[in-house]
């Protein structure tokens, strides 16, 4: 089906679900390929980046920044690098559409290039804090205008770096690759120290490109560095994309499914760990390609106890949570989700919105201050969810409403959005589990 980005879409629950299927591409892979494939010496092709605006986004703004890129995500995107004084002032703002990623990660970017640059936004991304990626790159010596000295549009003025020690506020992959990357055109060695160990992608990437990584427990260091072109990369399937699918053959009986070639990243297998731990009849087998691992996974219908996140854990399921809130109502037992408050600024208060999602269709779900408490198993009913442009909302609103039980439809008003990270979801769901998936208008 070919949902629009901002379009209702209603779901009928399901007996089952059966069959193999590919993921698309990892989003923060992609954008990093894309990224450091701008200021790379030489050309590069990248396959598999996925389709979804957040993606096209960060291709639009090195665009416009005068980075050739031909091509389109679904047939391969040859991204011609020609370092970083390459980089050219852009004609007007450069928009990120609704990608925190494509913001962050640019502002470390363009903190060491010699001209000015604004990154807007278009969407909630107006509303999400940019100070904890501009205060340590101002220390290294670029200048930043932004509203109320913390929200977008962001004002850079790049110039001349110096590399410093810097001890991250939180542990954020984001705000570790904006500083790396400033690094990368910096004066001196750049050391990112974290509390927890965020996702590694940056420095893998960095380290395929010729770049020496120095890293050391919490502590990773970089030096100005040109970076050698990947020539091909192949982006491994998202597996943040892919829990929602294994959530559906956990929960529904009856249900054996593969997914194909999904990065298995150690920093991003919080998800992983926590069905484990809740006795989920689930398997790998790893492979590695271009300094990332890859698995091929299979799921089948299982048995689940209930779960405790928090802490380093919770870091490396932090895009999971919605879909292992759904999971929690189903569970023999209280789970505990906690130190989850980042997710209040993320492109809906998720830990609000992923309450309110599950209490419309009635599980037994409290809020917390940083997290949510829930009690299992509940049956779910079909309902009403508000996806509030927040695509991970509605993929596990989806899940939701294909779990539960009765003849009605689970509405998943502005479900469309789903496409920002996983185009072609419904599809999907579809041919695994002969649901009917429809939009409808309000």
């Amino acid at each position: 089906m070919s949902e629009s980005a901002s379009g209702n879409i209603r779901i009928r629950s399901a007996d089952s679900v059966r069959g193999t299927v590919r993921v698309p591409g990892d989003k923060s892979i992609g954008h990093r390929a894309l990224l450091l494939s701008a200021v790379a010496d030489g050309d590069t092709t990248i396959h598999g980046l996925p389709t979804g605006h957040d993606v096209i986004s960060t291709m639009s703004v090195l665009s416009g920044l005068g980075v050739g890129i031909d091509g389109d995500p679904n047939a391969g995107v040859c991204v011609r690098g020609r370092g970083f004084s390459s980089l050219q002032a852009p004609s007007s703002a450069l928009n990120c559409g609704n990608s925190g990623t494509t913001m962050r990660l640019m502002m470390g970017l363009l903190a060491g290039r010699p001209f000015a640059a604004t990154l807007c936004s278009d969407g909630s991304l107006s509303r999400r804090p940019m100070a904890r990626i501009s205060t340590p790159l101002a220390h290294m010596g670029a200048q930043f205008e932004l509203v109320d000295g913390t929200y977008p549009p962001v004002k850079v003025v790049g110039g001349s770096l110096t590399g410093m020690t810097y001890q991250t506020p939180v542990a954020s992959a984001q705000i570790k690759s904006a500083v790396l990357i400033a690094g990368l055109q910096a004066s001196g060695m750049t050391t990112v120290i974290e509390s927890s160990l965020s996702r590694d992608h940056t420095e893998r990437m960095l380290a395929e490109m010729g770049v020496v990584v120095e890293r050391q427990d919490l502590a990773t260091s970089v030096t100005a560095s040109p970076l050698r072109a990947l020539g091909r990369y192949e982006v491994p399937g998202d597996i943040s994309s892919a829990a929602f699918l294994l959530t559906a053959a956990l929960l529904l009986p009856d249900s054996a499914i593969t997914i194909e070639g999904v990065g298995f990243n150690a920093t991003r297998l919080g998800f992983w760990e926590i069905v484990h731990g809740m006795g989920a009849q689930i398997h790998a087998d790893t492979t590695e390609s271009r300094g990332e691992p890859i698995a091929t996974i299979q799921a089948l219908s299982s048995s689940l106890q209930p779960f405790d996140l928090r802490g380093s854990q919770l870091v490396r399921a932090i895009d999971e949570v919605p879909i292992l809130a759904v999971l929690a109502t189903q569970a023999s037992g209280r789970s505990v989700i906690a130190d989850a408050a980042e997710l209040r600024v993320k492109e809906s208060d998720r830990i609000a919105t992923t309450a309110a999602m599950l209490r419309g269709l009635g599980a037994a779900v409290q809020e917390t201050a940083d997290g949510l408490v829930i009690d299992g198993p509940t049956p779910l009913n079909p309902g009403v969810i508000e996806c509030h442009n927040d695509h991970r909302i509605a993929l596990a609103g989806a899940i939701a409403g294909l779990i539960a039980r009765g003849d009605g439809w689970t509405e998943l008003k502005g479900g469309g959005c789903a496409a920002v990270s996983y185009p072609g979801f419904f599809d999907d769901v579809m041919a695994l589990s002969g649901a009917v998936v429809e939009e409808y208008s309000s």
